[in-house]
């Protein structure tokens, strides 16, 4: 087992890094792993208690259904830096708000509390070692530790984290989200292929007393990894269950949304696989049940161009808006299906050419807010399936959006900027610097702040 050190320090908050690569994962000046060490004193006592509120962030995108709206978000105004935190190592993950605190993860495999007023380390848990590039057979983010966004489950008063260790292990860790105390620890390989061929990104999901772990592999589709969900509960060691893409080889589960969950059905988008002869279950949404058993899919007619082209839908987390679902992905085809009957292959009510897609939707009401590879764009679903486009924003802003305080969060990676459009015609309304982010971030909205993970750790934006 990993090392695991739990430290209450404050660490300084500054800028960030003047350059960093974009797939590097960014780990400025990490400190080496100290060894085994008790709790310090100053350490938040065993008592402490963490208060949930109404208006929290403990999932990607606020809620299960990876809708991305905050509904009592402060109306928006002009765009301050409140706080920079400076981690680690890279935040690939959206950052989660539960109460008065703020809890992010690095690629450096260490969990973070901080102070939701000040940005200050209330506690750090560093679990382990994480994967170096050169130990991984393809990749772009180097270390590789804790990608995906992790879960909070009030239940429990656990935040959930996977974290990938030095020799390709996954881990899975409950932590007391109060204490930084270490409640559950586990392995959750995939069930298929060699298991550091996989990346774990998508978001953890916590439903009905177990955690939903999704797994793609590397950047490059190297070595024999295949895409799957594994499933554990969250308290105690009852077993695991799991599910594979029925594929020789990828069909990844990588977007980074994680599950779309809409009653007692879990939907996944999946990426290309290698046959263009034999359907192989790759290039679709599944639909799963809690307790990991297949329930239903959908497929493009266009599977077998889609696997051999890399056009697959695996790339956007499925949108559900009222009884449809939305799904897109590199082709630029956007697809309507009813949530409760996928229809299998070539089941769709409504296409729309439009945009690759990359991340997850923002769905506001019958809106959805689409995280396009050039722009932003808004389309809009009515009851009776008919698709409209309402705008595409001004900005090449390719991160996933977020809705709140009547505005419209988008991050351009590339450049760092952190933009608020106006939702009824995109056109931008304010803009900050955040600095460099990963692929793909989407910015957390609670209260008057937005809250952005970069290359170097968190920044806290007041004005929202």
């Amino acid at each position: 087992m990993p090392t695991i050190t739990v430290r209450a320090v404050s660490l300084s908050l500054v800028a960030g890094c003047a350059v960093v690569a974009l797939v590097a994962g960014c780990t400025p000046d990490a400190p080496p792993d100290p060894g085994p060490t008790p709790t310090p004193s100053g350490a938040p006592p065993a008592s402490a208690t963490l208060t949930p509120g109404p208006d929290d962030w403990p999932t990607y995108h606020r809620d299960n259904a990876r809708s991305g709206v905050a509904p009592h978000l402060a109306p928006l105004g002009r765009l301050t830096t409140a706080w920079q935190a400076r981690l680690d190592g890279a935040v690939y993950g959206q950052p989660l708000v539960v109460g008065d605190a703020v809890f992010a993860a690095t690629e450096h495999d260490t969990i973070y509390a901080l102070d939701r007023a000040t940005g200050q380390v209330r506690w750090s848990l560093h679990v382990g070692s994480p994967m170096r590039g050169a130990d991984l057979p393809c990749g772009n983010i180097d270390p590789l530790g804790i990608t995906s966004t992790m879960a909070y489950d009030a239940a429990s008063g656990q935040l959930f984290a996977l974290a990938e260790l030095t020799g390709g292990q996954h881990l899975l860790f409950g932590v007391d989200a109060a204490t930084g105390a270490v409640r559950l620890r586990r392995p959750v390989e995939p069930p298929k292929g060699d298991p550091v061929a996989h990346q774990q990104r998508s978001a953890l999901t916590v439903l009905s007393g177990r955690v939903y772990i999704a797994y793609g592999g590397l950047f490059g589709d190297c070595s024999r990894y295949v895409g799957s969900v594994v499933s554990v509960p969250t308290v105690g060691d009852g077993p695991a269950t799991s599910w594979a893409v029925p594929t020789s080889r990828e069909g990844g589960i990588w977007a980074p949304g994680g599950a779309a969950v809409l009653g007692d059905r879990l939907f996944y988008a999946v990426g290309n696989g290698e046959s263009t002869g034999r359907y192989d279950g790759s290039d679709a949404v599944v639909a799963l049940t809690p307790d990991l058993r297949f329930a239903d899919r959908f497929t493009p007619r266009e599977w077998a161009d889609d696997n051999a082209s890399d056009l697959d839908l695996g790339s956007m987390t499925p949108a559900l808006v009222g009884g449809w679902l939305y799904t897109q992905g590199k082709r630029g085809t956007g697809y309507l299906v009813e949530a409760d009957r996928l229809g299998g292959i070539g089941g769709q009510v409504a296409t729309r050419q439009g945009c690759a897609a990359f991340g997850s939707a923002a769905v506001d009401g019958a809106t959805v807010y689409l995280p396009c590879a050039d722009a932003p764009r808004a389309i809009s679903v009515d009851a009776a399936g008919r698709i409209t486009e309402r705008w595409r924003a001004p900005v090449p802003a390719a991160g996933s959006p977020a809705v709140g305080g009547g505005a419209v969060w988008v991050v351009d990676d590339e450049d760092g900027v952190l933009y608020a459009l106006d939702p009824r015609s995109g056109a931008v309304r304010e803009r900050i610097t955040v600095g460099r982010t990963p692929h793909f971030a989407s910015p957390t909205l609670v209260g008057d702040r937005a809250y952005v993970g970069t290359l170097t750790g968190v920044v806290a934006v007041a004005g929202a």
